[in-house]
């Protein structure tokens, strides 16, 4: 049998929908993030290749749980890359095939999720890495770090979003397409400036060779359909080069590539030789905690990230060496500085 998930005909539910165009549609239906649904199909196809190219309707429990099996013990996943995979076929059943098979999915052993605390920058590290990186990728570490967002989140920012007046930066469909504003760091209002007063020269540029569409959020584009060419809603960290619109054909830049980024940060951690794993998503984990060591209120800082309950934001309360804790440790006390005589 042809693998189904990647050309074969659905189940007769949806006749002349493959399998894969479903779940996308199941996906898009409820407003999940475009990274959810590249996961979800990935997951979907390993599990169908997995099974011998059979098609998922012709699976069921046991088969699931033999693949979720197969990831723990032979491919050695982590338990959220096990947990992921199970959430993906979970909503396949269910919301692809109408079959679902919650309480039927128990008999695998799910990986227990270790709880681990981030990793987190000193106030010095940050320094010197924001120091070391320059240009445009610099300028995105730096709000990443000075505004809390997440990567995905800074290179999606729109210039409508930037109020240099106020310093504020509105993240528009964050996780769990929720909404929030966040802070504008005063050191940066002046070079935001200058990107903005770049973006107007290259905007003006391509609207003249009639390239200066920018890709618009769901059916925005059918609403207003020469909005896709207003400044406001073009990218503020634009792609080097024009790109079509799949929805509507016209030529524009989407916004920068994320690995460019992630490059970057990680070649600057390299060269300074930092003891420590960083990622762009180091940067986010030192704004929570610098912040808290700083004496900030809780929900304040849970504002700012984005965070649905407050329980995910204490966990920065558990990485610090000061602020929430303000532990000192009796060998401080009973040392002093003989220490070193050890």
């Amino acid at each position: 049998m042809r693998d189904p998930a990647s050309g074969d005909q659905a189940s007769g539910r949806a006749p002349g929908i493959k399998l894969l165009d479903q779940v996308s549609r199941a996906i898009r239906t409820r407003r999940y993030s475009p990274r959810t649904e590249e996961a979800y199909r990935s997951w979907v196809v390993r599990f169908v290749r997995y099974s011998g190219t059979r098609h998922p309707e012709e699976l069921g429990p046991a088969e699931v749980n033999a693949f979720l099996t197969h990831l723990a013990v032979e491919v050695g996943t982590s338990s959220a890359t096990q947990a992921q995979a199970r959430a993906a076929l979970l909503f396949l059943y269910k919301e692809v095939l109408d079959r679902p098979l919650s309480g039927t999915v128990g008999d695998v052993v799910l990986g227990k999720r270790p709880k681990r605390l981030p990793t987190v920058l000193t106030r010095g590290e940050a320094g010197r890495l924001l120091r070391r990186m320059t240009g445009t990728k610099g300028l995105i570490a730096r709000i990443l770090y000075g505004s809390g967002l997440r990567l995905s989140e800074g290179l999606g920012l729109r210039v409508k979003d930037i109020d240099l007046e106020r310093r504020e930066l509105m993240v528009r469909g964050g996780k769990g397409a929720r909404d929030r504003v966040t802070v504008l760091p005063a050191a940066l209002v002046r070079v935001v400036s200058d990107q903005l007063q770049l973006r107007r020269a290259q905007h003006d540029t391509d609207l003249v060779e009639g390239c200066g569409w920018a890709v618009l959020p769901d059916a925005y584009a059918r609403k207003s359909p020469r909005a896709g060419y207003d400044f406001g809603w073009q990218f503020l960290f634009p792609a080097q080069s024009h790109t079509a619109d799949p929805r509507t054909g016209a030529a524009g830049r989407v916004h920068l590539h994320a690995t460019t980024v992630q490059r970057a940060v990680r070649r600057a951690a390299q060269e300074l030789r930092l003891p420590k794993r960083v990622t762009c998503h180091t940067l986010r984990h030192s704004f929570a905690t610098h912040l808290l060591e700083d004496g900030y209120d809780i929900r304040t800082i849970q504002e700012l990230l984005g965070h649905r309950s407050v329980k995910t934001t204490m966990m920065y309360t558990h990485v610090l060496n000061r602020g929430g804790l303000g532990i000192r440790s009796p060998l401080d006390s009973v040392m002093g500085a003989d220490v070193d005589s050890i």
